[in-house]
């Protein structure tokens, strides 16, 4: 019998939530899953309403959060735009104990991001949250981790640093850790670049502006490798996804995906200061 996977958004005609379905029903398990019931707290002005958007992804609209909850095997909490609302958002999910994926960014402050841990451990609740830039063909090879880098640089964009970070910053913590000792941000609100000192001396860098496409360099005392273009990002993320609610395990570990928000918070509090100045 196939597992159902349920929607939770804040507006559901978004980009993530009309990129999703295909790459659920082309990926490797799809077999094993099928999209069944999606809720939006209200649609945005000029998009989509949930029956609408249900009509066109073969998904069933649902009155309530519970109700996708309870006939749903796996749940994905989208707004992946207002992480501030993934508390409230993904609460009833989580008491569920069914496997729970939060769409990044995770939550807007590391308090919030233990909160949500806290909540999944006490029910018992499988927990998953990324970045698809976490996912690039190139990051998962092999290559870059077998290189022990001391050096890591990427480059990104989007609509503001503060949603779009958190992209650069999977990409750094899946390589090097979390064990930062020293943040530093200059900038404004259209280029920032930010260095990280670990407490083992390794340096990375996050350099962001608008229109930056998504790379990342990385090297050692005998060599580096750059790679300008990633690639299958979003669908080897579906892949993991699908993994994580076929087994309940996450590859993602949680002091991670913690390290990772109190960072994204740091370098926020740092830009907005900077642009204060």
């Amino acid at each position: 019998m196939t597992k159902k996977i349920g929607f939770i958004d804040l507006f559901i005609d978004e980009w993530h939530a009309n990129h999703y379905p295909e790459w659920f029903r082309t990926a490797k398990r799809a077999g094993e899953f099928e999209l069944g019931y999606a809720w939006e707290r209200a649609p945005l002005e000029g998009r989509r309403p949930l029956e609408a958007w249900c009509r066109d992804f073969d998904m069933t609209p649902a009155g309530s959060i519970e109700e996708v909850v309870e006939k749903s095997d796996a749940v994905c909490v989208l707004a992946p735009a207002n992480p501030e609302l993934h508390l409230e958002l993904a609460e009833y999910a989580i008491k569920s104990g069914k496997p729970v994926y939060v769409d990044k960014p995770f939550a807007e402050s590391l308090a919030t991001a233990q909160r949500i841990c806290n909540l999944a451990a006490e029910y018992g609740t499988p927990l998953m949250s990324s970045s698809a830039l976490r996912f690039p063909d190139e990051l998962i090879c092999g290559k870059v981790q077998a290189l022990n880098p001391f050096l890591m640089t990427t480059v990104g964009g989007g609509r503001c640093f503060a949603e779009y970070a958190i992209h650069q910053l999977e990409m750094i913590v899946s390589v090097m850790g979390t064990e930062v000792r020293d943040l530093r941000l200059s900038g404004n609100k259209t280029r920032v670049a930010v260095t990280l000192e670990y407490a083992d001396g390794r340096l990375a860098s996050l350099n962001y502006a608008p229109g930056f496409r998504f790379a990342f360099s990385v090297a050692n005392a005998a060599e580096s490798l750059q790679y300008a273009e990633l690639h299958n990002h979003y669908q080897n993320l579906i892949a993991a996804m699908l993994d994580f609610f076929a087994t309940g395990v996450s590859p993602i570990p949680q002091k991670e995906t913690l390290g990772i928000a109190e960072l994204l918070e740091r370098a926020v509090a740092l830009q907005d200061a900077a642009c204060r100045n």
